[in-house]
This record gives C-alpha cells, structure tokens and sequence, in this order.
C-alpha cells in the first residue's frame, strides 16, 4: 500500500519567512486546485492564516494559474473571499454544483456576483439565485472625495422571492445624499455651460483633466514557479518565431509553377482536389505516413493530424507517368466550425519543389576519434563510482545491510561490471581508430592466457551449458599482453554466445613458421555469413549477442586488435584460426605512443 504525504510535506515547511509563506501558499493552491490532494480543512485554514502575509501579486498568480482548472469549493469559497483583483479569475471559469453555488453568493460582495452575472453556463437555478439579489448589485458607489456631491441617484432596494430552500436577504444599500441642482439663471446662456453646472458633469470634465498615473507593472513574483508557465512561455516564443519565419508557400506562386488545392474530411481523407494531380490526391489519406496506391505523404502530414495542427512542405511523392507524377510539397491549415469549434478537415496545397529543396540530406558525420574518447572518459568516470558504492553496500562498510539489499548491490555490481567492459571496448576502438593504440610488445605464453580468460569466462560457459578446453601445448607469441587478452577475451566470449547446451569450444596452438595459430572450434550457432571482418545482420546479432555492444562489434573488434598486433582471424567452415606473430619473430608491430 503507498500513501500520499504530500499535502503533510508542504504543511510541514517553514512559515516563518515572507518566501516560505509564499512558496507553501502557491504550492497548496496548485495542489488543492488541480485536485491533486483532497482539500483538507487544516490545509485550507493554512491558507487562510498566510494569505494576509502573501503579496498581492503573488496571490493573483496563483488565482490566474487555476483558470480552467476545476478547483473544489472549498477553495473557490477562499479566493471568493479575497479582494477582487483575486476572486475574479477563479470565478469566471470555477466549476460548481448548483448547490455550491447558492451557498457561496450569499457570501459573495456586488462585484463579485457581477463578474457571475455575465457567466452564461451556470445553469438556470443560479441565475434565477442571482436575480433574487435584484437591484442591489448594481448601486455605483460614491468614491469622490466628500461624498456630499454625489448626485447620482440609485433606486431602491428591491427584493425578489427567490426559488430557493433559504431565502437570501438583499444587502441594505442606503442612498448617497442628493444636493439641489442650482436653477438656470434667466439669462441666456449655452446649453454646454449648463451642464457644466451639474456636478456631475463637473466632476467628469475634472477627471478627464487629470492624467491618470500608469499602473504599476506587476513585480515577477519571488519563489518557486510552475513548470506549465515555463511550457507556455516556450510555446509561445516558438510561435512568434514561427509566424515571422519566411516560408517559401507564402505570397503568390510565380508565373507557370505547377500548384494544387485540396480539402480533406475530419478523417483526413482528400474529397476535393483542384489542378495537375487531382486524380491521385482524391482519396489520399493524411492521417497514416505511407498514402494510397499512386499517391504516398510522409509522416509530418500524419504527425499535423493526430495533434490538428498545421504542417508546412510535407512530402508527397505521385507515381505513374503523367504531368503530375514526381515529388510534390504540401501545405495545410486545420480548420474549425465556428459554431461548435468541432475539428472539420484541413485545407491546403501542394507545389513542386524548388531545386535542391529534395537534395538528399548528408550522411551523419561519424563522431571523431577523440570526441568519443571525450565521451568514454565521461562515462567511465560515474560507472567507476557506481560499482565503488555497490562494493560498499555488498560489504557493508557503512553498516549493517539486509540481504535483499545486498543481493540487489551484487546485480548493480554485476551490472556496471559488464557496462564498465563496454565503455573500455569504445576506447579500445577510438584508440585503434585515431592509431593512438599504446603497444609494448614481449613474450607472452598463449596458453596462459587462454587459461585467465577461461577463467573469467566461467559464469557465461556454465549458463550456456558449454565448456572450453584449453589446447594441451604450449606456444610464445609476441605482442602486448593487453590486447593479446582483450583480443582472446571478446572473441572467445562472442563464440560462447553461441554454442549449444552441450558443445565444447575446443583450441589447439599449431606452428607455421614464424607465426603460431591457435584454432578453435566453430560453434553450431555462429552465422554462416560471418567473415573476418566480424560482419552479422541485425537480427543475428540481436539473436545470440554476448557483449553490451553486440556480436558485430566484438567481432570487428577482435579483428582489429588482431591486425595491430600483426595478425589476422580466419572463419572457416569448422574453425576459426587466430594467427598471431611468434616471439622473437621481429614481425611484431612497433610500440605506438598516444
């Protein structure tokens, strides 16, 4: 069973500071309001007691991040209750039952309830509560200085009966005092300085005189953000970009380029065509990358589709020999019915493509020897620090362990082991490729060496269910002792890869001049294909691969290190042959410096 201590987590922070009491309300406000944890009475009393402390600014954010968002009651109550600047946002779009409803216009102040007059789905018992406040709601405050000019009269409270369980008394609104308009003197005089005489008028002239000061921009709230304000922004800076781009469908087609129009369905199939190639657009599928019979699109079209969006110069190649075979780019913008915003099709063209617009892209440069070094090193480095920490779990040397936990550290070991065996087989490779391989040829006994590998091939040969038997002679060959392992090593464990349960990979060390040849038994399962450049298909290799790298790759590999040490591997039919230079032969190559 799991529990969810997140709403604990946040209440548990410190509320000491003005940023903690900050980053604890708009952490609640998120959660409460996307539902992501039941709104708790402790947790909405939390934001009760911090909400006087949290900037004005930072409490409108929070509203304005719920738009749309479904908030529960409890909350909504919270936010109706705040200045209005706060309440608004969560108001127009709130979603409530029509008892909730009820309940919270009683609490709610005039502007509040206006901003839920204009709401038009609310349902027909709210609006019907609404109206039960009557006239109320829309007395215009007298905000001049003084008060005693005001001359704006308000009608009186009127109260209907409203249709619900309890009746919702009407806010007693007592109207301004009204002063006397002074008579029109008898002389002639224009109508304009009249009402200039109506303090009303007066008082609007002596506002629109005054140069109201630009409101204060809104301070970048402190703390933590929402990754959704981050998206947004990011999605809209590519849209601006998008729509400033120069596109090369935009502006009329020039004089005789070929061109096409089409319209689809809301399935993405073309029902109508216009032009060259009309025949074999109708019919042609935008929603599946591959197309009909004599028409194929590629998958940015398919891609538009599945998220409605419009695609610029997707592919679309006609077959057959008419005018309008030949590669063709397609443009298209969604279209929606305005009355139910319901997804109707696409509208577009198609024209043929400028010269080079088709030019098949370039071949991905492979990485430089040094760069993938770069990266080896980068890799070796936390894969050395993971099987440090996995050894000092399995021993304990921070203290006691349970043994599931160890046997776990064990496979983490086991694991970054055989990780650690690939990143050296990449370095191996970039070293022999840049021709920065560090070789220090002497004498080295083969069978020695067949034995160490035999040895740390074990494990691999016991679960394969094969065995290896070392060659009964003995044999000096020159070469780095190294890469004359690492050579045995991959070559050996990709031929055990594949045996069967039951076969033995058998070697023998033969004499052939100045060469000395160890000859080892092809397994039932190696590929027939396979030649002494290492190369397997991919579904080979997938099949029977021993290394993290696969079985092309250990192969490959041995055969390079096989050539750096003046040597050369052979497949044959039966056996693979390791032909290697013999000690003192002086055939061996010279040591290289990296």
């Amino acid at each position: 069973m799991r529990f969810d201590d997140t709403l604990d987590t946040v209440l548990a922070a410190d509320l000491s500071t003005p940023l903690g009491r900050q980053s604890v309300y708009r952490q609640l406000v998120d959660l409460i309001g996307r539902r992501r944890v039941p709104a708790a009475a402790r947790a909405i009393e939390t934001l009760e007691a911090i909400a006087p402390a949290v900037p004005l600014a930072h409490r409108t954010a929070a509203a304005r991040g719920l738009a749309f968002a479904q908030p529960p009651f409890e909350l909504v109550r919270l936010f109706a209750r705040d200045t209005l600047a706060v309440a608004a946002p969560v108001l127009r779009t709130a979603t409530l039952e029509p008892g909730e409803w009820q309940r919270l216009l009683g609490e709610l102040a005039p502007p509040a309830r206006a901003i839920l007059r204009h709401r038009r789905d609310l349902g027909s018992e709210v609006e019907r509560a609404l109206a039960a406040f009557g006239s109320t709601d829309f007395v215009l405050a007298d905000d001049r200085v003084g008060g005693a000019d005001a001359v704006v009269p308000s009608p009186a409270p009127v109260v209907l009966d409203p249709p619900m369980a309890e009746p919702l008394e009407a806010e007693p609104v007592t109207p301004p005092p009204v002063r006397a308009v002074p008579s029109v003197p008898s002389t002639f005089a224009s109508l304009g300085s009249v009402a200039l005489t109506l303090p009303v008028v007066a008082e609007a002239v002596r506002r629109a005189e005054i140069q109201p000061a630009p409101p204060p921009a809104e301070p970048v709230p402190d703390g933590p953000f929402r990754i959704a304000d981050v998206v947004a922004r990011i999605d809209a800076f590519r849209d601006a970009r998008e729509r400033a781009r120069p596109h090369a469908n935009d502006g009329p087609p020039p004089a005789g380029e070929a061109r096409m129009r089409f319209e689809t369905d809301a399935e993405g199939v073309v029902r109508w065509a216009d032009g060259t190639g009309r025949a074999a657009l109708i019919g042609l599928s935008l929603r599946l990358a591959g197309g009909g019979a004599m028409a194929r699109v590629d998958g940015v079209a398919a891609g538009a589709f599945r998220q409605r969006a419009r695609f610029r110069d997707a592919r679309l190649r006609i077959d057959g020999n008419g005018p309008a075979a030949g590669d063709w780019l397609m443009s298209a913008m969604p279209a929606f019915d305005p009355a139910s915003g319901r997804f109707t099709g696409y509208q577009g063209t198609a024209r043929r493509p400028h010269p080079g617009e088709l030019a098949a892209p370039a071949a991905p440069a492979a990485p430089a020897p040094d760069a993938l070094r770069q990266l080896v090193h980068e890799l070796r480095t936390p894969t050395n620090a993971i099987i440090g920490f996995s050894e000092m779990i399995s021993l304990q040397m921070l203290g006691p362990v349970a043994d599931v936990y160890r046997d776990r550290a064990g496979a983490i070991h086991r694991h970054a082991r055989d990780l650690l065996g690939a990143i050296d087989d990449l370095d191996l490779a970039a070293k022999i490729e840049s021709d920065a391989l560090t070789l220090r040829p002497e004498a080295v006994s083969l069978r020695a060496v067949l034995g160490s590998v035999a040895h740390d091939l074990a494990p691999l040969a016991e679960l394969r269910g094969a065995a290896i038997a070392l060659p009964e002679r003995d044999a000096a060959v020159e070469g780095d002792r190294h890469a004359i392992e690492r050579l045995f090593g991959r070559l050996i464990a990709t031929l055990l890869a594949a045996t069967t349960r039951g076969e033995t990979l058998a070697m023998a060390i033969e004499e052939a001049g100045e060469r000395r040849v160890l000859t080892i038994t092809r397994p039932a399962g190696l590929p027939d294909r396979v030649e002494a450049g290492g190369e397997v298909s991919e579904e080979e290799d997938a099949a029977f691969a021993a290394l993290p790298l696969g079985t092309g790759f250990a192969l490959r590999l041995a055969d390079n290190l096989a050539h750096e040490l003046g040597g050369e591997i052979g497949f044959g039919d039966a056996a693979i042959r390791v032909s290697l230079p013999a000690a003192g032969g002086g055939t061996g190559r010279a040591a290289t410096n990296s």
